[in-house]
């Protein structure tokens, strides 16, 4: 593999004793329609993976569920055997039906079942990262994480999981996490319009914790907003393009893993996140979360 001209934008981060980019690929575009079955192109999605660790990508975020097994397949394909220097974290607690819904599986069967089935798509004997997905597809649910984190912490044990994560989690959550064993991240939905988590975001920065948010450019509906639009216009940049670069400045412990399926789209969502944001621009952006404006959904 190439070694990339430049850095990626935001440095890096450590995740316990394993160091990533800040800017990391999320692979769940790389599945088929609403997250099911196999791409249109597998080709193309084998190149953007293999694109993302030439451009110098340390941090892949997947799941066994997307597809389910799709990207994980993809995975092994486009880059196993992995680069000592690659980390790929992947979650749990949630499968899939044929209806394409994402069903709670958090018993401990589940969670064992998954765990080497992420193992065995993956072609690993340890697990890097693993997050514990709580919550619904409606978003995080309040109560007791202790059984199924418990569960994760044993297999951790037993030496099949390096480090542990919490994702689509409450604030409760993350502490009673914290209270059971050590934690390196959390994955929450978090973007320039949906700042329910500032504060945790900034607790955990102190802390060394990493925050990964999920659908930083808005998911299904993309973030629009005349703040957004206003600034990318000022900067001759695409409304994501500072969307990514605003993640990047809010805090140093937030790693981005942003999904495209495209090769021309993962290389300018890294140029947009290196673009320089002026404090004019920080002002008006950090706005849009506060309610002194609205992000317009479509």
């Amino acid at each position: 593999m190439s070694t990339p001209s430049l850095p990626l934008p935001g440095g890096t981060w450590t995740l316990g004793d394993m160091t990533v980019t800040r800017f990391g690929y999320g692979a769940m575009q790389l599945a088929g329609p609403w997250v099911m079955g196999p791409p249109a192109d597998r080709e193309g999605a084998v190149a953007v993976l293999r694109e993302a660790v030439d451009l110098g990508v340390t941090h892949i975020d997947t799941s066994d569920a997307y597809g389910p097994r799709v990207t994980n397949e993809l995975i092994r394909e486009a880059l196993h055997p992995y680069p000592a220097s690659l980390h790929i974290a992947t979650k749990v607690g949630a499968t899939r039906d044929a209806q394409g819904g994402w069903p709670v599986a958090r018993r401990p069967e589940d969670l064992r079942r998954q765990v080497h089935d992420n193992l065995t798509s993956l072609g690993l004997d340890v697990l890097d990262l693993v997050n514990l997905r709580l919550g619904n597809a409606e978003g995080p649910r309040p109560g007791s994480l202790a059984e199924p984190f418990e569960t994760l912490v044993e297999l951790q044990q037993q030496g099949l999981i390096r480090h542990l994560g919490v994702s689509n989690a409450t604030e409760e959550q993350v502490r009673e996490a914290r209270s059971i064993a050590p934690i390196v991240c959390v994955q929450n939905m978090y973007n320039l319009a949906h700042r329910h988590d500032d504060q945790l975001v900034d607790r955990l920065a102190t802390d060394g914790i990493a925050y990964v948010p999920y659908f930083p450019l808005g998911g299904f509906t993309p973030l629009q907003s005349s703040a957004l639009s206003a600034v990318a216009a000022r900067s001759k940049a695409t409304p994501m393009s500072v969307a990514l670069a605003w993640l990047l400045r809010r805090s140093p412990n937030i790693l981005l893993i942003p999904g495209t399926s495209s090769l021309a789209h993962l290389r300018e969502n890294i140029a947009g996140a290196g673009l320089p944001l002026s404090d004019e621009d920080l002002t008006a952006l950090d706005e849009i979360g506060t309610g002194t404006l609205t992000a317009r959904q479509p």
